[in-house]
């Protein structure tokens, strides 16, 4: 088997024009999305503040707020649809050696013995396991899955901490904008409000035949779209909200995460939780003045993780330089997207930093070319615990 053969992905994929309307096919949920706002706004800010809102006043508190929610909805939207995805760093890839020897295995026990043995070469950082205690591995992307990470059928490649696959900004949801698709759906969500807020009044004198204007029925249409948008945002929001705060994916609610816990592996829903707070700051960063805005706002070395109240302990002695896998010289939420503070951590598996020391130490100069070509590299000091245990 060829070099080239080995290290490539093996999923399948499209050829011709086939590929080209797929690709195409794909873009309709966000043009369906897009032509809606554009006919809200000629709807919104021309027939109803336009042609038939009366007062100055109104009108001026009316536009000004408008289109204030209306950057903020469609910045956030933006950020969702064209962040690159977050790949798994090429040190979990099999080379062609490992592979021949592992698609040349005759029973599972040797197989799994070929991932147990290039994982603990590797010193790569890998907890979570499946049912029965193995190595999760992509059979398509030939590599060993990080934490928290799956595969995408639409994209074809797996993407770390994946959420879902949303149509909607025909991207993945996942570790890279997930704080971008949280914030597009609050502001999605208050910007249905807003319409449906000030559009109220001229509903009701629609309903009672005092609304004699040319376009009262764009503005009665209006009203209703943005009364369902609101409603099918509100349960989602408030859904994404809540896995926020227990810091679970959607993947992760319902096919719960494997640990290893006194030698025994066990499903934990909450295994990644560090406490409301400290869950939110994982997502959203530790630089408070961004949190509520489209931008990266992590301020972090890219791997360490606060907990409110838990001081740097004295026995915190040993320091190393490591490169870290970075997605700019800020980022949107705390960590790498591979490795993660659990918990509850079982001894066999403590120094969940130290571990990827040896295999991160090539990462920075052969990111993938999303990332290259718009982030800088980083490289940055981590202290490690002589005997590193994670959060509670």
């Amino acid at each position: 088997m060829s070099t080239a053969a080995g290290m490539a992905p093996r999923f399948s994929a499209m050829s011709g024009p086939c590929k080209i309307c797929f690709k195409a096919a794909k873009w309709l949920p966000v043009l369906f999305i897009v032509s809606v706002v554009v006919w809200s706004y000629y709807a919104y800010v021309i027939q109803l503040n336009l042609l038939t809102v009366d007062s100055i006043i109104e009108k001026s508190f009316y536009l000004l707020l408008y289109h204030f929610l209306l950057v903020l909805f469609l910045w956030a939207y933006w950020q969702t649809i064209f962040t690159d995805i977050g790949r798994v760093p090429k040190q979990f890839r099999l080379p062609p050696a490992e592979l021949d020897r592992y698609e040349s295995a005759e029973t599972d026990e040797a197989r799994r013995a070929v991932l147990e043995g290039f994982t603990q070469k590797q010193n790569l950082p890998v907890y979570n396991r499946t049912m029965t205690g193995d190595i999760r591995y992509c059979e398509k992307c030939v590599q060993i899955k990080p934490d928290r990470c799956h595969h995408c059928s639409v994209c074809g490649e797996c993407v770390l901490k994946l959420d879902h696959h949303c149509p909607w900004v025909n991207n993945c949801v996942a570790f890279t904008n997930y704080k971008f698709f949280i914030l597009f759906l609050g502001y999605a969500l208050l910007y249905c409000l807003f319409i449906a807020a000030t559009t109220l009044q001229y509903f009701i004198k629609f309903w009672k035949n005092q609304l004699e204007v040319p376009a009262k029925f764009h503005i009665l249409f209006v009203f209703f779209v943005s009364i369902m948008f609101a409603i099918s945002l509100v349960s989602l929001f408030g859904y994404h909200i809540f896995l926020v705060v227990k810091n679970r994916s959607t993947l992760e609610s319902f096919r719960a995460p494997i640990f290893q816990l006194r030698n025994t592996w066990v499903q934990d829903k909450d295994g990644f939780s560090l406490g409301a707070f400290n869950n939110f700051i994982e997502v959203f960063g530790d630089n408070r003045s961004l949190w509520f805005l489209p931008l990266a706002s992590s301020l972090g070395d890219g791997v360490s993780y606060p907990v409110r109240g838990q001081p740097p302990p004295p026995s915190a002695t040993t320091t190393t330089t490591t490169p870290v896998q970075s997605y700019g010289s800020t980022q949107t939420s705390l960590g790498d997207g591979v490795t993660y503070p659990q918990r509850c951590v079982d001894e066999d598996t403590d120094d969940l930093l130290g571990a990827r020391q040896r295999w991160a130490e090539d990462e920075e100069n052969e990111l993938t070319a999303g990332y290259i070509n718009n982030h800088a590299h980083a490289l940055e000091e981590v202290v490690v615990q002589a005997n590193h245990t994670n959060p509670v």
